[in-house]
């Protein structure tokens, strides 16, 4: 029997109706042969009784007796590829985790080389032999080996999910499509998930787009790190140079300032450190995103694909780093209000810095014109938008909500929410004038109380000789010259408003520590004229870099 065994197939004993292995064979007067149980339950259901194979009639039920020697062989040919199949499986290494195991082994469980959707089991190499061989097995789909095969079954119908509704968004099977999810649209599931993959394919390109956009955002920064070392360690260098020969209340000053430039130095490294860091962040989310599209995107499984497209993470870092920049700290009137407390011990070396500073500030030069629509009725505005006087008679003027309709004020049409900017303006000839920059969600009707606290960082001279700046309360400034052309200076991320004498390249004061979070606009007053003796107007003037 074992060498009879060893010429037979497994097609030789498999029954024709059911495809497995005869169970109680019985043969009918035809001559063919069927599993008692598939033949009794084929004439039950089809009459007058026939032969499945040759379609012979017997118009009379014959009577059936197992066939004893068929049945022998399939036992023996059935405890052979049962031996067969476990010296295989235990010769192979049990599924490792992560890993589909073979449903058929009994024993160690398998890695599984394939998954068949008719059977619903997954089956390793040993196991497989018959769908690779059997005629009727090798009509089974089979794919790469999957888990929960009883998920791709459609849990009310019992039927293979093989439709995609799109109306539901939601895979289904056939009965669903008309009965569940009848006058939905709905697709083959291959439809869809070829649709998909193109997808995750775009999906793909925009998040390796994100992921340079964000390495070059980091080149950015560290470029701007690097020259943020540079100015502070010349800043630096500048310092030391001014306060080496000093003696000891000198160098306490030295160090103070040393110790300024470095903080604000510290806060601009660790800006930077905390983008790059976060960019770096993003960087590994989008990498991971990546590799879990792009596994996704290989995916031959349709239905794996359409069920974990869903819960793939659609919310990728969004943060727009466009307008993300790390600025050199500013650091005029550092050097420059250090040196100023040691008054005239420094005089030399202060108009050395000062010289310096204006050059600098003056890089940040804009054209600035002003705005009529702000402007107060009785003002009047030169057609280049460059001069403002006060007049005596008040224009038939729309009360716009821009326009100040008590207070003699002007401001001008550009507007700064970052960076810096500097104009100059000339005020000789001018008894009294005011100067300086506003936020834009200022008060613009009726009396107007100028300070910080409402929006002003201004300047202003009174009765000719009077200097002073608006605070709380307001500080008297003490010049040793009058100046003939004031320079404004606004460092918006630094918080910084300062106002030079042009002409003495002379510091007249700093606003400090101010927080910006409006845009902000030039503000001119030319003040009132009495009869004459302040008739002289302001004069917007282009910035002499020489000068």
């Amino acid at each position: 029997m074992s060498a009879a065994s060893c010429l037979l197939t497994e097609d030789q004993f498999l029954c024709s109706i059911c495809l497995d292995v005869f169970t109680h064979p019985v043969t009918i007067p035809c001559g063919h042969n069927f599993c008692k149980a598939c033949i009794t339950d084929h004439w039950n259901v089809n009459a007058p009784s026939n032969c499945p194979n040759c379609k012979k009639l017997f118009y009379t039920r014959p009577e059936l007796q197992v066939n004893t020697f068929i049945s022998e062989m399939a036992a023996q040919f059935r405890l052979s590829a049962q031996q067969k199949a476990s010296s295989s499986s235990s010769e192979q290494q049990a599924a490792q985790p992560g890993e589909v195991p073979c449903d058929a082994c009994t024993g160690t469980k398998v890695k599984a080389l394939k998954s068949c959707l008719v059977c619903l089991v997954s089956y390793c190499e040993a196991h497989l032999e018959p769908h690779l061989t059997t005629s009727g097995l090798k009509r089974h789909q089979l794919m790469d080996p999957v888990e929960n095969l009883e998920g791709r079954m459609c849990t009310k119908h019992n039927k293979l999910l093989k439709m995609f509704c799109k109306t539901d968004q939601m895979c289904v099977c056939m009965l669903c499509t008309v009965l569940d999810h009848k006058n939905h649209e709905y697709v083959p599931l291959r439809e869809e998930y070829e649709g998909k993959k193109a997808e995750l394919g775009k999906t793909e390109a925009e998040v390796q787009q994100m992921i340079q956009k964000r390495r070059l955002k980091i080149q950015e920064i560290k470029h701007s790190l690097e020259l943020s070392e540079e100015a502070a360690d010349r800043e630096v260098a500048e310092g030391v140079l001014v306060f080496s020969a000093l003696k000891e209340s000198v160098e306490r000053s030295q160090a103070e300032l040393i110790d300024t430039i470095k903080e604000k130095q510290r806060k601009t490294q660790k800006q930077a450190e905390g983008f790059i860091k976060e960019l770096e962040q993003e960087i590994s989310e989008l990498k991971k995103r990546s590799t879990e599209v792009e596994q996704l995107s290989h995916s031959e499984d349709p239905l794996h694909l359409l069920q974990s497209f869903r819960t793939l993470n659609t919310a990728p870092p969004t943060k727009d780093w466009t307008g993300v920049k790390v600025s050199a700290p500013s650091y005029e009137g550092t050097v420059v209000r250090a040196v100023h407390q040691l008054e005239k011990k420094l005089s030399k070396q202060m108009k050395k810095l000062l010289e310096v500073e204006l050059k600098r500030v003056q890089q940040s030069a804009v054209d600035v014109t002003l705005d009529p629509d702000t402007a107060h009725p009785k003002l009047i505005l030169s057609d280049d938008g460059k001069q403002v006087k006060h007049g005596d008679v008040r224009k038939n003027l729309p009360d716009n909500p821009e326009r100040f309709n008590q207070c003699v004020l002007v401001l001008g049409k550009q507007s700064f929410s970052s960076g810096r900017f500097y104009y100059e303006v000339q005020v000789k000839g001018k008894t009294d004038w005011d100067l300086g920059v506003v936020r834009e969600s200022i008060n613009r009707k009726g009396d107007i109380l100028m300070s910080p606290q409402n929006g002003y960082w201004t300047i202003c001279l009174r009765n000719e000789n009077k200097y002073s700046a608006f605070v709380r309360p307001s500080v008297d400034l003490s010049l040793e010259s009058w100046p003939e052309k004031v320079g404004v200076f606004v460092d918006y991320e630094e918080g910084l408003v300062s106002f030079y004498d042009v002409g003495a390249a002379a510091l007249i004061y700093s606003f400090t520590d101010c927080c910006f979070t409006e845009k902000l606009y030039p503000y001119f007053s030319p003040s009132l004229n009495y009869k004459g003796t302040n008739s002289a107007p302001l004069i917007i003037s282009a910035v002499n870099h020489t000068e």
